[in-house]
């Protein structure tokens, strides 16, 4: 028994129409294209969602972990002001107030002739002295002390 062609198709059939039992190509091919297809559209989502998390820690910003936390807000909720709200921040250098003021406690312990860091170990003196009274209003009198002796080196610190 032959497979004849019926009489009212036409006899010239275009490339992509595969004969019964044969591999379909066009399908095959086109399934691989939207594979890749989606798999860039994906990495492009990500590359984009990640701009300004990447942004931020290529400047080695302060609040590089605020926009990476706005990032991951934005796309787990699916909101985007969390992503523009991280990209503005990614783009804003905030000043470090940090660094100065470990400078100056660095100074002054060196003025006060401790090793650098010691500072903070060193706890105050208890305070004594001459005290003086004074009317607080509405409670009576509270001692205050005039003045608060503070020792003048670090040896009258720890031998005190």
């Amino acid at each position: 028994m032959t497979a004849s062609l019926n009489p009212a198709a036409p006899h010239h059939l275009p490339a992509f129409i595969t004969a019964p039992g044969e591999t379909d190509v066009l399908m095959i091919v086109v399934a691989v294209f939207l594979v890749i297809a989606v798999m860039a559209v994906g990495l492009l989502f990500l590359r984009l969602h990640t701009l300004p998390e990447r942004m931020a820690h290529r400047s080695h910003k302060l609040q590089f972990e605020i926009v990476a936390v706005l990032g991951l807000l934005a796309l787990f909720t699916h909101m985007h002001i969390f992503w523009v709200a991280g990209l503005l921040l990614a783009l804003i250098d905030i000043p470090d107030f940090g660094n100065p003021l470990r400078r100056i406690a660095g100074s002054v312990e060196k003025i006060a002739g401790l090793k650098p860091g010691q500072g903070a170990a060193v706890e105050p003196e208890e305070v004594s002295g001459d005290l003086m009274p004074i009317e607080a209003p509405g409670e009576g009198a509270v001692e205050v002390p005039k003045t608060i002796p503070l020792p003048r080196t670090p040896k009258e610190r720890t031998h005190a």
